[in-house]
């Protein structure tokens, strides 16, 4: 008998919006920076500058709370937090970035608070003989088990420090308000930097105290319910210690002078009713505040290996039992702390994860930007309290203090995300999520279409929107490399094949067909669009792609199609040429020797334009221009060739033609031949030519089709590669 499947163990905890976000970012912006720098903040900058920096600094995080409480309630929120909510809306390169990055700035906060638990316990103990980077590393060392243990048993503790900070508040608050007086207000109240320091300078240093609001954030994956918690939690966090920072830059402005502040890291100490509630305070938060960046950083990692953006990250997307707990990431964290402790200095830390987290909350906010902005309709938020302008304001917020705290780290900071952004483009890694970008395509492609609709059209503004008919591109691939060559960068192409038969019994088939020239597209690199229809004639089809293909504004003006050397099939080719024609559709018919080799031919030989006169031959001059664009062709000379009668003059035509030249402003090389015989004369001068182009006429009605194969078929004889170009006009060389 096989062996009874083993009972499954306690399912994970789940926490709630008090326990899972409330509690861990209320701990974390009431931490280590408001025991220990926050009287230097307000010595400094004076009162009033205090509370600005608090002000701006809420300012940002409240904004960001906004955006991230709509991203939040706008999709199914799994772990990794931040990370998760960026790279689900911005897609895997601003994901991929921001999650580098954002993971680096929770690591390195833990250092930041291991340090000042380390600062606190030797002001408490200064005889015991101990070095501080000895202290922090077995401080670093038991934060590292207590979340190794589980975020369950580590959530719980915070309980229990929450109440041990309100205490150690409550006897600060107590003592500080009877020694407030009037001299230390009016003393304190402006700014007094020393050389070096400035406003920016202290909004540095206090910033890292309130990027607190990510700690629930990047609980994510252990929340009942995300969408609740998230937003809820999130600000009322904020709103709370609002009011406790700006209460208390005015308590100490009020309760010390200036030098007390400035030359005392421990003056809360100093003031506070029960001083011995401070020192539990200022270990309870500075420890749970470690605990919750030790928390919030693996799990950010893991989310980010689980993605797969980077393989040799692959191994830490491993979890470790019922909960999932990413201890693999927790023990690379803890090495990354402790070599943020051997830096060893509190101010020179806290201004590096100050900008790391500017970059986060400016690409938080941007996510939502683009997604309101954008309107897409997959973007319902049941979070009201965003608008596109309150995260583009937020956007733009983190940048400009990015810039004004210090332009040098500022600059390299964007440039690492543009660094890692190129980096994952470069291995063209793609996500099993839709992402804002398609949105923000759609949005300009909408507005744009919506502009052309509204403006007059002007031939001077021609440009090539060209459906290829080549019966499946991977069948007749000459004919979409040569639309590649003439739109790339400056046009459409359109790659169009029509299958005869019924639609009812080949919709199947029609499907198949699109996939396979879409794959056939993006294996040549083409910048094209497919385009299937089931007609039950040829004709029929190609009707109906001429009438409905394209939208407003950008509809096909140029049809390219092959030559037609069957003598069964060229009586429907006519046909074909002249319903493109009474479409008002400029046609090129390419004819090859070998359209396997189609195109290589380039590499010598010159471009040869055969000269007939009228808008075709414009049209050929036009052609003639976009396809030197190409470096396939860039470096061919180009001559244009006209044949006048043997004894006729060339001065005149040869004016004309250089003065067309001239309009067209395109390089070439003027060539008037005098013959008797000008077929003859075209296969001997253009025999070793890269490419031939010359005008047609599609034939008006069937009595004309012999002569029209006979003709042209004649003047092609015994040449390569050749271009008949007829023109409907709508297109302008001058101007």
């Amino acid at each position: 008998m096989p062996a009874p499947a083993p009972a499954p163990g306690p399912p994970p905890v789940k926490f709630g919006t008090f326990g899972g976000v409330f509690t861990p970012s209320t701990l974390t912006i009431l931490g280590v920076i408001m025991f220990l720098r926050f009287g230097q903040v307000v010595g400094e900058s004076g009162i009033l500058n205090a509370c600005l920096i608090v002000l701006c600094a809420k300012l940002i995080t409240t904004l960001t709370g906004l955006s991230i409480s709509a991203i939040a309630t706008n999709t199914r929120v799994k772990g990794g937090g931040a990370y998760y909510l960026i790279s689900r809306s911005l897609g895997v390169e601003f994901g991929g970035s921001i999650g580098v990055v954002f993971y680096l700035a929770q690591a390195s906060s833990v250092a930041l608070y291991v340090i000042g638990f380390t600062e606190a316990f030797l002001n408490l103990f200064p005889g015991a003989g101990w070095s501080p980077l000895m202290v922090a590393s077995l401080v670093n060392a038991v934060v590292f088990i207590c979340v190794f243990i589980g975020a369950g048993w580590t959530i719980k503790v915070q309980y229990g420090i929450l109440a041990i900070l309100a205490l150690s508040l409550v006897s600060f608050f107590v003592g500080a308000i009877p020694d407030v007086s009037m001299a230390n207000l009016e003393a304190n109240m402006g700014s007094a930097f020393p050389a070096g320091s400035g406003f920016f300078v202290m909004f540095a240093l206090f910033f890292p105290a309130v990027t607190g609001i990510m700690a629930g954030v990047n609980m994510s994956g252990d929340l009942k319910n995300p969408a609740q918690s998230i937003p809820w939690g999130t600000l009322a966090a904020i709103g709370l210690t609002a009011v406790i920072y700006l209460a208390m830059a005015v308590l100490l402005g009020g309760s010390r002078p200036r030098e007390v502040m400035l030359s005392n890291s421990f003056v809360v100490l100093e003031i506070a009713r029960w001083p011995l509630l401070i020192h539990a305070g200022i270990f309870a938060a500075t420890l749970s505040s470690a605990l919750g960046s030790m928390m919030g950083a693996p799990r950010i990692l893991q989310a980010f290996a689980k993605d797969d953006i980077f393989p040799h990250l692959r191994y830490f997307a491993q979890g470790s039992g019922s909960a999932n707990e990413p201890r693999r990431a927790t023990m690379v964290t803890c090495l990354i702390a402790q070599a943020g402790i051997c830096v060893g200095d509190l101010n020179a830390i806290a201004p590096i994860i100050t900008m790391f987290f500017m970059v986060t909350y400016g690409t938080i906010n941007l996510a939502c930007f683009y997604e309101s902005f954008t309107r897409n309709p997959s973007y319902r938020p049941a979070f009201r309290l965003s608008h596109w302008s309150t995260a583009l304001l937020g956007a733009v917020g983190c940048v400009a203090v990015m810039l004004l705290m210090d332009p040098l780290w500022a600059v390299v900071g964007i440039l690492l995300i543009v660094g890692l952004q190129w980096q994952i483009r470069r291995k063209e890694i793609r996500a099993a999520w839709g992402d804002v970008k398609s949105g923000v395509a759609f949005e300009k492609a909408r507005k744009a279409l919506l502009r052309l609709e509204e403006e007059r059209y002007h031939p001077k503004n021609w440009r090539p929107i060209v459906l290829g008919l080549s019966g499946g591109a991977w069948r007749r691939n000459h004919l979409a490399e040569f639309g590649g060559w003439l739109t790339a960068g400056r046009g459409i192409l359109g790659l169009a094949q029509v299958i005869v038969g019924n639609f009812q019994e080949d919709i199947e088939k029609r499907r198949q067909e699109e996939d396979k020239l879409r794959k056939h597209i993006a294996r040549e690199g083409l910048e094209a669009f497919p385009a299937v229809v089931v007609d039950e004639t040829l004709l029929g089809g190609i009707n109906t792609l001429l009438q409905c293909y394209g939208i407003g504004g950008i509809r096909p003006n140029t049809v390219i199609l092959g030559w037609s050397e069957d003598p069964v099939a060229q009586p429907m080719f006519a046909r074909i040429l002249r319903q493109i024609s009474a479409m008002e559709r400029s046609m090129i018919v390419v004819h090859s020797q070998d359209d396997e080799h189609f195109g290589r031919a380039a590499e010598r030989g010159t471009i040869d334009i055969w000269w007939k006169g009228g808008r075709s031959g414009t049209l050929i001059l036009l052609l003639v221009f976009l396809l030197t664009q190409h470096p396939q062709w860039r470096n061919r000379g180009v001559r244009l060739l006209h044949a006048i009668a043997e004894n006729g003059d060339p001065a005149k035509p040869r004016a004309t033609l250089q003065e067309l030249i001239v309009t067209a402003r395109i390089r070439a090389t003027v060539v008037i031949l005098n013959t008797a015989n000008p077929k003859e004369t075209l296969r001997r001068e253009s025999r070793g030519a890269g490419l031939v182009m010359m005008g047609f006429e599609p034939p008006e009605n069937e009595d004309e089709d012999s002569g029209f194969f006979a003709t042209n078929s004649g003047e092609m004889e015994g040449l390569g590669q050749i271009l008949l170009v007829y023109s409907a006009g709508g297109h302008s060389i001058s101007g």
